[in-house]
């Protein structure tokens, strides 16, 4: 019989695992380095930076952008960052007139400008919505970076920055998830607010 110890034990394996093999992917630590850049040179273009995604993923957008706008690792500024998931109004009125797959692209199109920036997060690839609004931000020349998983999926030809978290579990992909998160904010305070 399996016990919870066991299955803690079976998963932090798994996260810990996923999180080794990560590192030693030369490739994509460089997109993650190119990504850092493109966000600091975005805002410091007084640009701001949209997230979005669908689930587990839509609750880590809302986090990446309070840590962005409050603070992760040191007292500064805000930063302007939102996500694309919190306003129920115009998720629905979207979802309703358009279909679900258009809530991120349209309110691309009616709030994003060439100087911002947009984040999705998608541990498939695969999501509609959010190639949909990759596809919105390339036509409106923004820049993207998606954080993704198992091979990337098609976000991955379709954003400029696509990082794909280790891992063949859902949640141990949303795991890697937060720590690029994380690191993305910090990098990017260290670079604005570097006294």
């Amino acid at each position: 019989m399996t016990t919870a110890t066991d299955t803690l034990k079976k998963n932090l394996i798994a996260s810990i695992e996923a999180k080794q093999r990560f590192l030693l992917r030369d490739d994509q630590l460089a997109v993650f380095d190119k990504a850092v850049q493109e966000v600091v040179d975005r805002y410091r273009r007084g640009g701001r930076l949209y997230i979005a995604g669908n689930g587990g993923s839509a609750a880590d957008a809302q986090h990446l952008a309070a840590e962005f706008v409050s603070k992760l690792a040191r007292d500064r500024a805000p930063l302007a960052a939102e996500a694309l998931t919190v306003d129920t109004s115009i998720l629905t009125a979207i979802g309703n007139d358009y279909g679900y797959d258009q809530v991120f692209s349209r309110q691309i199109a009616g709030k994003m400008t060439g100087k911002d920036i947009f984040l999705g997060i998608t541990t498939s690839g695969q999501s509609p919505n959010i190639l949909n609004a990759l596809d919105t931000c390339r036509q409106m020349a923004i820049p993207t970076i998606v954080f993704a998983g198992r091979d990337g999926g098609a976000a991955k030809e379709k954003s400029d920055y696509c990082i794909v978290a280790s891992g063949e579990m859902t949640s141990t992909i949303q795991e890697l998830h937060i720590v690029l998160a994380h690191s993305l904010c910090e990098c990017v305070e260290r670079a604005i607010f570097n006294n």
